[in-house]
C-alpha cells in the first residue's frame, strides 16, 4: 500500500515538473513573446514597452525562469485603468507589466488545453475556435426548440469579488503543481496601483491580463457543470449566463435555486437588480436582441442599445471640431463598420443598416461641406464637381446651417455615393449583403 501511494507521489511530482517546464520552455515562452507583441497595448508600472520586450526578456529570461523555478518571482502590481460602460459606469482594467503579460500567457499556452477537455460545449467566451456568434445561434436554437423562458443571471462584479481560496481549490483539482498554483496566486494578490499608491487585492482577478480569461472560465466551469447535472439548458459566455426553460414556473424555480448555489457553493455575489425572469425579446445579451416573426419563430437582431452605441460612435469620428483628414476619418471609420456589421452579420437588419448608411454619408456631407469653409470655395467646389454655377451659387450663400444645407438635393448629387466609395469609405449595406449569413 505505501509502495503504490509513494508511485503516487512520484507520478504527480513528475508531472508537475513537467508542467513548470512547459510553461518555462524557451519555444513556449517565445510563443507567448509573439501574442503579447501582437496584442500591442500599453505599458505597466515599470514602463517598459511592447517593443522594449524583446531585448529585456533577452537579457534576463534565464534569470526570471530561476526565480520562478525557485518561487523568488514577484509580480509586479497593475496598473488601475477605466473604461466608460454603457450605463455611463466606469469598469475597472488592472495593465499588467508586459513581462508579467508574457509569463501570463506562457501559462495560459500550457493549461488551456488541459482545461479544455473539461470546459462546457456550451460555454463560449475566451476559448479557442468559439465565439459569440456561436453562443447566439444556440440560444436561438433553444428558442426554435420551444425552451422560450429565460433565466437572466447578472454576476455582480464578477472580475471583482472571485474569492481566491475558492479559485485555488477548484485549480488544484487538476493541477497538481505546487510552483505553478504558487505563481498563479501571486498574480492573484499582486496588487493595484491607482494614483502611485499600491492597494493589495485579496479578492478578484484584475480584467486586463491574459490570465484572467481563463481563471474565470475555470471558477464558472462549476457552475457549467452544476447546470448540465441538473438537466439544464444554457449559453454562457465569460461571466454572462443565459439559461432557458419552457415554462415561467420553472423559469422562477430555476432563477431561485442557481442563484442560492452561485453565492453559497461558489461564494459570488448576484445581483439581484439585473437579473430576471423573462422572454426572449425581453433581454439584451451579448449585444443582440431577438424579435418573433409573423411565422412565431425568433430571429436576432442589434439591441437598440448597440445600434446607439455604434451611432454614437459614428458620430464621435465625423465631428466637425476633430482636427484629423478626412481620409485618416475614412479609415477609422471603416474599422468601426467593419467591425460592427462583421459582429451583427447574423441578424436580419437591412432596413435598419440602410438608415444608419444614410445617416453617416449625411455627417460626411455635412463635414466636407464645412471643410470648404468660404461661400466662394464652397461655389466653385459645386461648380467642378459637376453643379451648375446659379444652383452652386444658392447652396453655397445659403443662410442655413451646416446640417440643414448638406443635406439638399445639389449636394447629395456633387458629393454622391460613387464619390464617397471611390474615396474609400465602406458602405455600410454593401458589407452587410457581402457578409450577411442566413442562419
Amino acid at each position: 500500500m505505501k509502495d503504490k501511494m509513494i508511485i503516487v507521489e512520484i507520478r504527480k511530482e513528475r508531472t508537475s515538473m513537467e508542467l513548470l517546464e512547459k510553461v518555462l520552455d524557451d519555444k513556449n515562452l517565445f510563443k507567448a513573446y509573439k501574442q503579447v507583441y501582437r496584442n500591442k497595448g500599453t505599458s505597466g508600472v515599470d514602463g517598459i514597452t511592447v517593443d522594449e520586450l524583446g531585448r529585456y526578456m533577452y537579457l534576463h529570461k534565464e534569470e526570471i525562469k530561476e526565480q520562478i523555478r525557485n518561487r523568488k518571482y514577484k509580480p509586479s502590481p497593475v496598473r488601475r485603468v477605466y473604461i466608460p460602460k454603457d450605463n455611463g459606469d466606469k469598469r475597472g482594467l488592472g495593465i499588467p507589466t508586459v513581462v508579467d503579460r508574457l509569463i501570463q500567457q506562457a501559462i495560459v499556452q500550457v493549461l488551456s488545453p488541459i482545461y479544455e477537455e473539461q470546459f462546457s460545449e456550451t460555454s463560449y467566451g475566451f476559448r479557442p475556435n468559439r465565439s459569440c456568434e456561436m453562443a447566439i445561434i444556440k440560444l436561438l436554437e433553444y428558442f426554435n426548440d420551444g425552451y422560450t423562458w429565460i433565466v437572466d443571471i447578472d454576476l455582480q462584479k464578477f472580475f471583482d469579488t472571485v474569492c481566491h481560496d475558492k479559485l485555488i481549490s477548484i485549480i488544484m483539482k487538476t493541477i497538481h503543481d505546487g510552483e505553478l498554483v504558487s505563481l498563479i496566486r501571486k498574480y492573484l494578490v499582486s496588487g493595484v496601483m491607482e494614483n502611485g499608491i499600491v492597494s493589495p487585492t485579496k479578492v478578484g482577478t484584475p480584467q486586463g491580463g491574459n490570465l484572467s480569461p481563463l481563471l474565470s472560465n475555470i471558477m464558472l466551469n462549476e457552475l457549467d457543470r452544476e447546470l448540465e447535472k441538473r438537466g439544464l439548458k444554457f449559453t454562457r459566455y465569460a461571466d454572462d449566463c443565459i439559461i432557458v426553460v419552457q415554462s415561467e414556473k420553472a423559469a422562477n424555480r430555476v432563477m431561485e435555486s442557481i442563484t442560492k448555489y452561485i453565492e453559497k457553493k461558489l461564494g459570488l455575489k448576484v445581483n439581484v437588480e439585473k437579473s430576471k425572469v423573462a422572454r426572449p425579446n425581453e433581454i439584451k445579451y451579448l449585444g443582440y436582441g431577438f424579435y418573433y416573426t409573423k411565422a412565431g419563430k425568433i430571429k436576432p437582431k442589434p439591441h437598440l442599445k448597440s445600434i446607439q452605441k455604434f451611432k454614437r460612435r459614428i458620430k464621435q469620428l465625423t465631428k466637425r471640431n476633430l482636427s484629423i483628414s478626412l481620409d485618416d476619418r475614412i479609415i477609422k471609420l471603416n474599422q468601426v463598420i467593419r467591425g460592427w456589421v462583421n459582429y451583427f452579420r447574423i441578424s436580419d437588419m437591412k432596413e435598419k443598416i440602410k438608415l444608419i448608411g444614410r445617416h453617416l454619408r449625411h455627417r460626411i456631407r455635412c463635414l466636407i461641406w464645412k471643410q470648404w469653409k468660404t461661400p466662394q470655395n464652397r461655389m466653385k467646389c459645386l461648380i467642378r464637381l459637376g453643379i451648375d454655377k446659379n444652383t452652386a451659387k444658392a447652396c453655397a450663400y445659403s443662410r442655413k446651417g451646416y446640417w440643414q444645407t448638406s443635406h439638399c438635393i445639389p449636394i447629395d448629387r456633387a458629393i454622391s455615393n460613387e464619390r464617397l466609395k471611390r474615396k474609400g469609405l465602406v458602405m455600410p449595406l454593401d458589407h452587410y449583403l457581402k457578409v450577411h449569413t442566413v442562419i
